[in-house]
């Protein structure tokens, strides 16, 4: 039996709008930007973060072009006592700052980490430009919807994609 995908858009444009989420349930978090641009870090939370929820689309990527994209995106880090646990990517653009990917590893999942990551990402997004977007879809992790919506992210559209 097939599933329709169901993909959502969501935007934040007021900053008094954000709700941050509460400290996660683990210490020694740190999150910090990719400095200089690395695509091979970019692949490699793609690969990783994405696995679990069909993110087969850039897979075909070369490293020039994975190079190319970390030098047009702001990259963030989250590490867990120096461990990687998750990521950001941030894409300017002429409708504001995308939040193009966002994840956590499965070991860090389940730990208030995604909101705390999802608040770096909107507050700093929101140093850029005065809209932030990103799209979400029912692959995505289960919690990713609510997890927006929580941190004051509204829908302004949806699609649905076909079957998975």
């Amino acid at each position: 039996m097939t599933v329709p995908v169901v993909r959502t858009y969501l935007e934040l444009t007021d900053p008094a709008a954000l709700r941050p989420a509460r400290p996660p349930r683990v210490g020694n978090v740190e999150i910090a930007r990719v400095e200089p641009p690395d695509g091979a870090v970019d692949r490699w939370f793609y690969e990783a973060v994405g696995r679990p929820h069909a993110w087969t689309d850039l897979l075909g990527r070369g490293d020039d072009e994975w190079q190319a994209w970390a030098a047009r995106v702001e990259t963030w880090v989250a590490t867990v006592g120096g461990e990687r646990a998750g990521y950001y990517e941030l894409a300017p653009g002429a409708a504001g700052v995308e939040i193009a990917y966002l994840g956590l590893l499965p070991a860090f999942q389940g730990q208030g980490l995604g909101g705390h990551l999802l608040t770096h990402a909107l507050t700093r997004a929101l140093e850029r430009a005065g809209r932030v977007w990103l799209h979400t879809c029912t692959l995505d992790g289960p919690h990713a919807l609510a997890n927006y919506q929580a941190r004051g992210l509204r829908p302004f559209r949806t699609e649905v994609l076909g079957n998975a």
